[in-house]
């Protein structure tokens, strides 16, 4: 099929399945055209991803880049202008992150045209398929089972649809519409069809909003995202006074404001104010976390996976357990009618090949319906008379017509055998036989002159005749068992779950390795507790489950996350919905039904089950890096804001200089987090990110701050320094920017760690781009610092052994601190 317009505007004739002949005509193409140029169409403002302009704005009007921003005009206006390349570095991560979220929503945007909804509409007599935008006020609808239903209408004719409201009204019941009920966008065709009169268009649409929160790009609040804006608010409240305190503290250490106004120190106080607020500022987490989510999701898009929401890339990450629905994604769809086998005394005349043609032939049949009319087109039968039908429905899971014959019913044999009065165990053996070989089994039931009953109240007949047995077989994907040996080696449980017959689904299961070497344990949903934390227990034994109803697929979900599971739904029908919305994660095939991929995070767009790996491991990545490298960017914080403390505290001149930081900053956190955020890692996220953060930080934070406030305080002495002399200050800062750069390095190459492999080698060289860079002229004195003396090297030797046992100490003492004040909690928590 050739992709539609964005826009909406072209519409093509319709080739897909052919609809009844009706007699309404539709709009005119002059009609659609007024109502296009009066602004009637069915356009929401709705898309996949953020526009250019949300892009621009998050990452440009950020708290702290104001306060970057405000901090470098202030030293602009020293005129200590190469103390204010913090600001430039600013500028070029916000351009990387604008690009690289750019490209990322381009990506998605052309992914999701390839999965986005088409409709058919009657205009001019004839059938045309446009997209959701095209629709116009007073078109002309077909609903077809699968459809997510994109505006309001009422029905004009129906030939038995039922709908499932539960996005509207949240009742999980299929509601049946008849002609001239009224129908809401938002709202999904379980079975049957209709053609429906459009009353409202886009955003005058009575669930319009309902429908655009099902497809829209929003954010999620993830355990990633919370953390760092804990972190970024905590910091709020800590940096606007620090700063004050230090500007204040500045003034003091060169006379007092007069006479820094007076003799023009003010200068360099607010040149040294400046160097602890950027140091305090975790830029680059925000831009990584922003940028990471975006990268993830355009490398899944290279892959033809459709991220709708990019903090669900998280979600991936975490997910232990994943819900497999059989059919799309265990197997492929392609399904194949292989017999009729007759049940009892009947024979497989004529009259029973037409009935099964005929409760197959409906206007959209399932996959197992056209299954069994190619099969029976072939031998030569062609639709009969049918004076009332019921259609199929997943919920029900049979279907009935009404013909020259009587009544004929077809479906699952479970559900009609247990309305069935009699003894039927022949019957059920015979089923379960074929069942027990991976086939997938249907029972045709004759109830002659009592016929089908009341199509509007679709009941199951009491007294019928079992007829025959329709058996067919689907083929499966030769990527599933791979991909099952993948999800096993990685920790996360896979089941299962569908709405066929148990030893079917379990026969299939088997052959794919679901369990490994082990037998697959099956059982038949019906039998499921009705208790969510009794379902709970049952489900850690079950590897199969079939028989499920759509609204127990759901209860499913709920019940694992009772016991604290994260939980991943695959699913490509109608019937998923439920599942994928109440999952951690929904994931749809490409040709799934409408509903299913509007409700689901991610999307698999070529609809290859072997994609799934990708998805996981990509999500794994993001989150296991981005703890790493949070770690170096809250060390720094901890360590500016503890240095800033102690200078405000001790009046001492702050003991290095802006561009000392941008240095340091840039060789042992901004460039290393960037190449370490990209790194493969599969580790399983869990949790909790703060928390381990924060454990992680605070203690290489605290010997940091230590060892250059202890250099700040006894260099000078030792090396006999007078700070009121510019070249003296220039030395101690200087030497504190080297200790403080030796210390950066160990910080990176604990969260590197372990280090026998690229991650040894990429700390090697960001510490011999550190001493080298002093080594050359021009950058030593652009970035303010002196190549050490003989002398002062020695001091500076012994300030880096003494600040490296600090560092040591403190690490062996964390986490003994760590276990009494956890102990102390718990007793004042009694």
């Amino acid at each position: 099929m050739e992709a539609m317009s964005t826009s909406g505007s072209e519409a093509r004739e319709h080739d897909g399945p052919r609809f009844p002949e009706v007699a309404e005509r539709g709009l005119s193409a002059s009609d659609v055209e007024r109502r296009r140029e009066s602004g009637q169409t069915n356009h929401v403002r709705d898309t996949t991803s953020r526009s250019f302009a949300d892009i621009v704005r998050s990452n440009v009007f950020t708290l702290f880049n104001g306060i970057i921003l405000t901090a470098m005009v202030l030293v602009l206006a020293t005129g200590s202008w190469k103390d204010s390349v913090f600001g430039v570095i600013i500028i070029v991560n916000t351009g990387i992150g604008i690009v690289v979220e750019t490209r990322s929503k381009r990506t998605l945007d052309r992914l999701s045209i390839l999965v986005a909804a088409n409709y058919t509409v009657r205009r001019d007599g004839r059938n045309v398929e446009v997209a959701h935008d095209g629709i116009v006020l007073d078109d002309m609808l077909w609903i077809r089972s699968g459809d997510q239903i994109p505006a309001d209408a009422t029905i004009v004719r129906s030939w038995g649809l039922e709908l499932d409201e539960s996005m509207l009204t949240g009742e999980s019941r299929t509601v049946r519409k008849n002609e001239d009920e009224d129908v809401y966008s938002g709202s999904t065709a379980v079975s049957g069809l209709a053609l429906a009169h459009v009353t409202a268009v886009g955003e005058h649409g009575y669930a319009a909003t309902l429908t655009a929160k099902a497809k829209v790009y929003h954010r999620t609040v993830s355990d990633l995202s919370r953390g760092v804006n804990t972190i970024l608010r905590y910091m709020t409240v800590v940096v606007i006074p620090l700063c004050a305190l230090l500007v204040w503290s500045q003034m003091q250490a060169v006379g007092g404001l007069h006479q820094s106004l007076e003799t023009g120190q003010w200068r360099s106080a607010v040149v040294s104010s400046v160097a602890g607020v950027v140091g305090m500022i975790p830029e680059g987490l925000v831009l990584l976390v922003s940028l990471n989510f975006a990268i993830a999701a355009m490398r899944l898009a290279r892959k033809n996976t459709l991220v709708q929401e990019l903090e669900s890339v998280e979600t991936l990450a975490r997910v232990d357990c994943l819900n497999l629905d059989k059919t799309g994604t265990i197997t492929d769809g392609t399904i194949v009618m292989r017999t009729i086998v007759p049940v009892g005394d009947a024979v497989i005349d004529a009259t029973v090949r037409q009935a099964i043609f005929d409760l197959a032939n409906e206007e959209n049949p399932n996959p197992t319906g056209r299954a069994i009319i190619d099969a029976l087109s072939r031998e030569g039968v062609r639709g009969g008379e049918v004076s009332s039908r019921i259609p199929f429905s997943s919920v029900r899971k049979w279907s009935a017509v009404d013909g020259p014959c009587g009544g004929w019913f077809l479906g699952a044999p479970e559900m009609m055998l247990s309305a069935l009065e009699g003894d039927h165990d022949d019957v059920f053996d015979k089923v379960t036989a074929l069942a027990d070989g991976g086939d997938r089994v249907l029972l045709v039931v004759r109830t002659g002159a009592a016929g089908v009953g009341n199509p509007d109240v679709p009941v199951l007949p009491s007294h019928g005749t079992p007829v025959a047995l329709v058996v067919c077989s689907e083929n499966i994907r030769d990527d599933a068992e791979p991909t099952l040996r993948w999800f096993r080696d990685q920790g996360v449980r896979c089941r299962v779950i569908s709405g066929d017959n148990p030893a079917t689904v379990g026969a299939i299961a088997e052959r794919v390795g679901l369990t490994g070497d082990d037998a697959p344990r099956t059982m038949d949903a019906r039998e499921l507790p009705d208790d969510v934390e009794e379902m709970s227990r049952v489900l850690e034994d079950v590897d199969v489950l079939g028989r499920v109803l759509p609204e127990q697929k759901k209860a499913i979900v709920e019940a694992l996350h009772s016991s604290s599971h994260v939980v991943a739904m695959t699913g490509d029908g109608v019937n998923d919905t439920l599942a994928l919305k109440e999952a951690d994660l929904g994931i749809a095939m490409g040709n799934a039904a409408p509903a299913a991929k509007a409700v689901a995070q991610v999307v698999l767009v070529d609809s290859r089950f072997s994609h799934l790996p990708d998805v996981v491991a990509r999500g794994r990545q993001v989150m296991a890096n981005m703890e790493r490298v949070a770690t170096l960017f809250l060390t720094k914080t901890v360590y500016s804001s503890l240095i800033a403390l102690a200078v405000v505290l001790t009046r001492v001149p702050f003991p290095y200089l802006p561009r000392h930081i941008s240095y340091v900053g840039a060789l042992t956190i901004g460039m290393p987090a960037f190449i370490l955020a990209l790194a493969p890692n599969t580790r399983r996220y869990i949790p909790g990110f703060l928390s381990r953060v924060v454990r992680f930080a605070f203690p290489g934070g605290l010997a940091i701050a230590l060892s250059v406030m202890l250099g700040a305080w006894l260099l000078p002495g030792i090396m006999g320094w007078d700070l009121s002399r510019a070249s003296d200050l220039g030395e101690l800062r200087s030497s504190c920017t080297m200790i403080l750069f030796a210390m950066g390095i160990a910080v990176l190459a604990r969260v590197a760690s372990p280090l026998r492999s690229w991650r040894g080698v990429l700390v090697a060289l960001f510490a011999a781009a550190g001493v080298g860079g002093i080594m050359i002229p021009p950058v030593a004195s652009f970035f303010a610092l002196t190549f050490p003396s003989e002398r002062m090297l020695r001091a500076l030797l012994l300030a880096v052994v003494a600040s490296a046992a600090i560092f040591v100490v403190i690490h062996l003492l964390a986490p003994v601190v760590g276990r009494w004040m956890e102990r102390l909690r718990r007793a004042i928590m009694r």
